[in-house]
């Protein structure tokens, strides 16, 4: 039924942009219906309640972070030197995450208290990913890799104030100079 695939692919993407900018708390199953051209029966009917979307979302994302990371582990085996096959993950995180400015958003709101009452999202797609780049890597250093991932998620989402409080965000360099930031970030980290 390519009809009712439209109508649910619609109601996924209206929820993952209004998750992303308002967060799940501060959206409402009518707003999705609104957003998507349909009423709320109809959304309720393609993806189940709120928590179920909620879920579908963080999953749908899940599986876009992870073809992109396992993409850039696959670079980072071919590289010959560690410190420089670990930045080129990290660089391509970063890319991914400009890319798909909605992922970080999802997770920063999530992790700043966001749909509390939806538990297990953590364990189920967060941790994982946490898991693969830390095999890859060859550490046991979940801390310095939330810190970075912390760090881009921020990036992506604020950028960096300068010294007349003008806010930075996806110029290109700002981008090269928080892309040099993590570079070094990563051979200190490396080095230690």
């Amino acid at each position: 039924m390519p009809e009712e695939k439209a109508s649910r692919d619609r109601v996924l993407e209206a929820a993952t942009r209004l998750f992303a900018e308002r967060g799940y708390d501060g959206t409402s199953t009518r707003e999705i219906g609104r957003a998507s051209g349909l009423n709320i029966a109809t959304v309720a009917y393609h993806v189940g309640a709120k928590a179920d979307l909620y879920r579908e979302v963080m999953r749908h994302a899940y599986e876009l972070e992870r073809e992109a990371l396992d993409s850039a582990i696959r670079d980072l085996r071919a590289e010959r030197d560690p410190m420089l096959g670990v930045q080129v993950l990290v660089r391509r995180y970063l890319d991914f995450c400009l890319a798909n400015s909605y992922v970080p958003a999802l997770w920063m709101r999530r992790w700043l208290a966001d749909a509390a009452d939806v538990t297990g999202l953590e364990q189920e797609y967060a941790w994982p990913l946490i898991d693969l780049v830390r095999d890859a890597i060859g550490i046991d250093d979940d801390m310095t890799l939330w810190t970075v991932m912390w760090s881009i998620h921020g990036f992506v989402q604020a950028g960096v104030l300068d010294a007349d409080g003008k806010r930075h965000v996806h110029d290109l360099a700002t981008v090269d100079r928080y892309r040099a930031h993590l570079d070094t970030l990563v051979a200190k980290w490396m080095a230690a």
